[in-house]
């Protein structure tokens, strides 16, 4: 009796575990609280790009541009209407070896280019706190169209010290190199072709 009680307790904790599994996986997503609208510029200090690259197909490595501005002019409500403009300085490229860093400003022709930039073409909401943000990528003088996945993270500014209102995104990206051109050194053969992109991003309300 006492046996068949234990198995029983054990069967129903089973099943509210399952139960609570379940809705977690298959739970809608929550939708945040209205961020306010309007013009938004991409904070510095607190945005950044990190790129991955296979190396040899048997590791990933890792760099980072930090020197990353540009506007959000941003609608919660209708994120399709909502418009960016980025701008990226490759002289702040940073891989943690020296000698590569400066092999790449140079692949990248940074003192004749200095700045990348994504310019919006089309934004399409596929969720409750995400989208699609097509553009167009130009690096060195080279302009490709490019798709950001992004992740709308909310917002904070209710009192100081938070003002002012602050909205947060995260991206990724899958780019080429050979469609920028950047297959012109003795390495390439090395990398792979894709780069990923990883965007942290915050915007100020102006």
């Amino acid at each position: 009796m006492i046996a068949s009680i234990r198995d029983a307790t054990a069967s129903m904790r089973t099943a509210s575990w399952a139960a609570a599994i379940v809705i977690l996986v298959f739970a809608p997503a929550q939708a945040l609280p209205s961020a306010p609208k309007g013009t938004y510029a991409l904070d510095p200090q607190h945005t950044q790009i990190l790129f991955e690259i296979k190396h040899m197909g048997i590791s990933t490595f890792f760099g980072r541009l930090a020197n990353v501005s540009g506007n959000i002019n941003f609608d919660q409500s209708a994120p399709e209407k909502s418009t960016l403009t980025v701008q990226v300085d490759m002289r702040t490229i940073d891989t943690h070896v020296p000698e590569l860093d400066r092999t790449l400003k140079s692949i990248f022709q940074a003192d004749t280019y200095p700045l990348a930039s994504f310019s919006e073409t089309r934004a399409t909401r596929t969720g409750e706190n995400t989208g699609v943000v097509a553009g167009n990528l130009t690096i060195a003088n080279v302009s490709r169209p490019v798709n950001l996945n992004v992740t709308f993270n909310g917002g904070r500014g209710s009192g100081e010290p938070m003002q002012p209102y602050r909205v947060g995104f995260d991206a990724t990206a899958t780019l080429r190199r050979s469609d920028f051109g950047l297959t012109r050194m003795i390495w390439s053969g090395f990398v792979s072709d894709d780069v990923q992109l990883v965007i942290e991003a915050e915007a100020v309300r102006r």
